[in-house]
């Protein structure tokens, strides 16, 4: 069974713990009538996975922004992993710096939260908890503007403003670029942004299940909505709210439009079962084809940003060991 993590408002709380019972009762009366979400997946699984997916799509269509997020983040379920870190708040810019108690990595890693852009709850501050833990390295991880009250390009500015500051203290040969979800689309438009300025590139670039098209790519972005957290909708909407206006437009803003050959090698990661499956695959094909050093894994029985299962699922748990080899390799290996 999960941690259950209240916050925020008692209103907000007891709304959740309720949506959350609904949909364990439900799941648990179409599990014995043999009606899974997934053969493979357990009870506890699939409630997960509806639950935030609930979440989501409640807090996105809420009529203020910032009350959807406070009920997105009002119950989080977590794994009973603990991780052995210590936090530190950093205000120019903002984030948090999470250092392991046990370093057995060189490297430091840039962590982009995921969220669509628009959330950034406990479950990324968690999910850097974990990357400084499982990995052994520092981690820095800036609390860059929301959409879609800041539409691009505030996020990239934040983003760069958290490159410099760890640049300056941490040679860029030893610094790892990594982000989840949305925060994996921050990454890998991070490397293009320097390269235009003529800057230093990491020694890594990892996407965590990244958002590579903001538009409308791959089958999987609807045919998969039946297993996933994430819907096809919202991705749709976190890139309307990225560029409100389409005065950037969609090639712009898209990972997979652009040209990685030349820059910082890219290790992917995605889930076989999420929604952004499609466009991930074929970021990694096009870029390939274009000589660019690209590394993608799959695990067809996951959903999106499984990784943060830890040691509850053994794709996750193969997942996080990867990561480190693959850091290990570029930064330690040196």
């Amino acid at each position: 069974m999960p941690n259950i993590k209240f916050s925020g408002p008692f209103a907000y709380r007891c709304k959740s713990f309720w949506a959350l019972n609904r949909i364990a009762i439900a799941t648990y009366f179409q599990h014995a009538m043999g009606r899974k979400m997934a053969p493979d997946w357990d009870a506890q699984t699939e409630i997960g996975i509806r639950f935030v997916r609930h979440q989501f799509t409640v807090a996105m269509k809420h009529r203020d922004m910032a009350r959807g997020r406070q009920l997105f983040d009002s119950l989080q379920l977590e794994t009973d992993d603990t991780y052995d870190v210590l936090q530190e708040h950093s205000n120019a810019p903002k984030g948090t710096r999470y250092t392991p108690m046990a370093r057995r990595s060189d490297a430091t890693l840039l962590y982009m939260h995921g969220g669509g852009y628009s959330f950034h709850g406990g479950v990324s501050k968690r999910f850097a908890a974990m990357l400084a833990h499982r990995i052994g390295a520092r981690v820095f991880a800036p609390d860059y503007r929301l959409t879609p009250e800041h539409p691009h390009p505030a996020q990239m500015e934040d983003a760069l403003a958290a490159w410099k500051m760890v640049a300056q203290a941490t040679p860029a040969d030893q610094i790892v670029i990594i982000g989840d979800s949305a925060g994996g689309h921050m990454a890998l438009m991070l490397l293009q942004h320097l390269r235009e300025r003529f800057m230093e590139q990491p020694a890594l670039c990892i996407g965590l299940c990244p958002w590579t098209d903001i538009g409308d790519r791959g089958e999987s972005l609807r045919a998969n909505d039946r297993f996933d957290l994430v819907q096809g909708w919202m991705a749709l909407q976190f890139g309307a709210w990225l560029d409100p206006d389409g005065r950037i437009g969609r090639t712009a803003l898209s990972p997979i439009s652009h040209d990685f050959s030349a820059l910082a090698p890219i290790y992917l990661q995605a889930g076989g079962r999420e929604v952004l499956r499609d466009m991930i695959v074929d970021f990694a094909d096009q870029q390939k084809a274009k000589g660019a050093d690209v590394t993608l894994d799959l695990w067809p029985d996951m959903p999106h940003v499984f990784q943060a299962y830890d040691h509850t699922k053994s794709s996750s748990t193969e997942a996080l060991a990867r990561l480190s080899e693959v850091i290990a390799a570029h930064v330690d290996a040196r």
